[in-house]
């Protein structure tokens, strides 16, 4: 092509290019007086309902992981596109974001800060709170701990020698530029995985995010750290005990997605089911419900997970 053609073409476009009006938009100039933080914000820490129906957490709650995310930053404010964000802000906006499921844009208008730094400041909170939390949270299980996550299910469930529920879950995301099918799903939308595994109260014990939506449950689970440190041994589970008359390993349970290893229970086909098999298929069913139920106290509390996430996929990932 004539490099002239090009020059004029490109000058056209440069020309037609909308031009920035305001170096700070006059809505955004107004953040330190009427931004959601700086008003609302403060009326609603009088009030400790209002407070967790706004946020999903209560005060005290909000406190402690406010200053945990201080220590993150080291130091009061966080420079982000010229702008200064105290912690507590940040977390603010944050936490908002994640537990209504707003977009970028609404929060730009109830917050009053740009679009752009709206959408580089909640990955990078997310980002510190996992780097804060996750030895906290996810501590890798002692044996004795193995051992009271099995007792639990026991005692809840009626299934011995139960360390944990496991399943799969599909994000929603829209479909990120030239991945083609890697994100779609066999339910018809496009998605990333949350592999998970929960104990008898419905807490998470492990997580692995960020495979891609074609991906099947065991595929996801033989590609995890956690498959690896199970086929190590490394992962301090006890050895198999005497149950009745039989001698059982310490399993994981999982639905018929899962192929079946030495740690890893799915139940028996549908096909020609003996009374026996089916009874042992429902005592599994109400063991691995407890993952189930735990995605569903997930996604009620942060809403940003009912509807598709139009982010990059790493900031999706740092999300969920």
């Amino acid at each position: 092509m004539d490099p002239c053609v090009v020059y004029l073409a490109y000058k056209y476009i440069i020309k037609k290019r909308r031009k920035r009006r305001w170096s700070v938009h006059p809505i955004n100039s107004a953040r330190n007086l009427r931004g959601t933080y700086y008003t609302l914000h403060k009326e609603l820490r009088r009030d400790n309902d209002k407070f967790f129906n706004y946020y999903r957490m209560s005060i005290a709650s909000f406190d402690e992981l406010c200053e945990k995310l201080k220590n993150t930053f080291n130091k009061d404010r966080e420079l982000i596109q010229g702008f200064a964000f105290e912690a507590e802000e940040m977390l603010s906006m944050t936490l908002r974001y994640l537990g209504s499921g707003c977009t970028y844009t609404e929060l730009h208008y109830s917050y009053r800060l740009g679009v752009t730094t709206a959408s580089l400041l909640i990955p990078r909170v997310c980002v510190a709170l996992w780097r804060t939390l996750q030895e906290e949270c996810f501590p890798v299980p002692t044996e004795q701990r193995w051992r009271q996550i099995a007792q639990d299910f026991a005692e809840r469930t009626n299934f011995p020698n139960c360390i944990g529920s496991i399943d799969g879950k599909h994000c929603r995301i829209i479909a990120p530029a030239h991945s083609g099918s890697l994100n779609y799903n066999y339910k018809n939308f496009f998605s990333i995985v949350l592999l998970a595994i929960a104990d008898s109260n419905c807490c998470f014990i492990y997580i692995d995010v960020g495979s891609y939506g074609k991906e099947s449950d065991s595929m996801v689970f033989r590609q995890c750290s956690l498959f690896r440190k199970l086929e190590e041994d490394t992962l301090h589970i006890p050895k198999p005990e005497k149950v009745a008359e039989t001698t059982l390993p310490y399993v994981l349970v999982g639905d018929e997605a899962f192929g079946l290893i030495n740690n890893l229970m799915r139940p028996y086909p549908a096909k020609n089911l003996t009374e026996k098999r089916r009874n042992f298929n429902y005592r599994l069913s109400r063991a691995r419900g407890k993952v189930e139920c735990s995605f569903g106290i997930l996604t009620n509390k942060w809403r940003i997970l009912h509807r598709p996430m139009n982010v990059m996929e790493e900031v999706a990932v740092s999300i969920i």
